[in-house]
């Protein structure tokens, strides 16, 4: 994945050639406002990872309504992001910053970069997203990791498709499984993690064991993986990837329908449905911004109905809002994840560290 962030779907995307929307640069004359004295600024700058995308015309509207013009800072992947705004805390680089997640989400809380503010329509937001009681972060959208297969190749070796964790450690599933290293990719973290939530910590350790005895193969990031080590994608197709089994996302099979050349009727991939780990995207108004007024207002945005379903199309996620819908090439091409294991953030922070070395001496070595 060219960021290590959940939302395979941008990279997935580009592999299909697919254009993103850049960067937009900063304007020198905005970083000398914020004295208290100072005309009331109509920039509002949003930090983010590289895979944040809105459709102009939406984004157009909020201008207009708010009277906000919404300067873009793309910085990276979300965990390289989010160390320049630790770096920076106090002195942000914008306004609002929007791309942590859960994996994340303790270590921006306990840095302290985030003003808490409790946006309107806040009552709207599905309570299981909700995870920050103090409300200095926002849930904006949720996606998740889970094994993606062939379809063509097991209806040609006439064999069910694997379901769960459990049926990956099966001997029919030998040598078919390709995953992303937790040390370097969100999708392998998420992967781990998955693992940790279903097995426990006296678990997952042993499951890793059988799992690198039947076969699995890791590789550093998403988009080796997808794109050229499975099977199933178009980019797979090209490279002669010879994986069936996937780590990647509950969204990609939608992506590769609506992305497909020439389109095809139904997605060439499934999800294995009992084998994901849920991430959730939070976006904050930033400790010392120089537009609090308009963060806030940006930050109402992210929530509104309108954003909420212009997402899925644009990043490939779930909306967290519960009135919003889903575009109908993900709601007849994709799956509802009903039972995605989770594990804290708090106990993601606490030792996520020492279950990425404990994976990677057990795995990669």
């Amino acid at each position: 994945m060219s960021t290590t962030k959940k939302i395979a779907g941008a990279a997935l995307a580009a592999a299909l050639g697919v254009t993103t929307l850049s960067a937009c640069g900063g304007d020198a004359k905005d970083k000398t406002a914020g004295a208290s004295d100072a005309p009331k600024s109509k920039t509002v700058t949003l930090v983010s990872h590289d895979s944040f995308n809105v459709t102009d015309s939406v984004l157009k509207e909020f201008e207009q309504q708010s009277g906000y013009t919404v300067k873009r800072l793309k910085s990276g992947d979300a965990g390289a992001a989010l160390n320049q705004e630790i770096l920076t805390k106090g002195s942000p680089r914008g306004d609002v910053f929007f791309g942590v997640d859960n994996t994340l989400l303790s270590r921006a809380l306990d840095n302290g970069i985030f003003t808490p503010y409790q946006v309107k329509g806040m009552e709207g937001i599905k309570t299981e997203f909700m995870l920050d009681p103090q409300h200095r972060v926002t849930p904006i959208d949720s996606g998740d990791i889970c094994v993606n297969y062939d379809k063509q190749y097991f209806a040609d070796k006439k064999l069910a498709p694997p379901q769960t964790l459990d049926d990956l450690i099966k001997p029919e599933y030998k040598n078919l499984l390709v995953t992303e290293n937790a040390a370097t990719s969100s999708p392998g973290l998420g992967f781990l993690l998955a693992s940790v939530g279903k097995y426990g910590e006296d678990g997952w350790k042993d499951y890793w064991s059988k799992l690198k005895a039947n076969g699995v193969e890791v590789v550093d990031g998403w988009e080796q993986a997808y794109n050229e080590r499975f099977s199933g994608s178009a980019g797979g197709k090209k490279a002669k990837g010879d994986r069936p089994l996937v780590v990647s996302y509950a969204s990609s099979p939608p992506v590769e329908v609506l992305y497909g050349e020439p389109q095809p009727a139904e997605a060439p991939t499934g999800v294995s449905t009992g084998t994901c780990f849920r991430q959730v995207e939070f976006a904050g108004l930033l400790n010392g911004a120089k537009n609090p007024e308009g963060g806030k207002a940006l930050l109402d945005f992210l929530v509104s109905k309108k954003f909420q379903e212009d997402m899925p199309l644009q990043m490939f996620v779930n909306p967290v809002v519960k009135d919003a819908q889903l575009p109908e090439i993900f709601t007849k091409h994709g799956v509802v994840i009903e039972k995605p294991e989770n594990v804290t953030p708090d106990a993601i922070a606490k030792n996520r560290e020492q279950w990425v070395k404990a994976w990677s001496s057990l795995v990669v070595k």
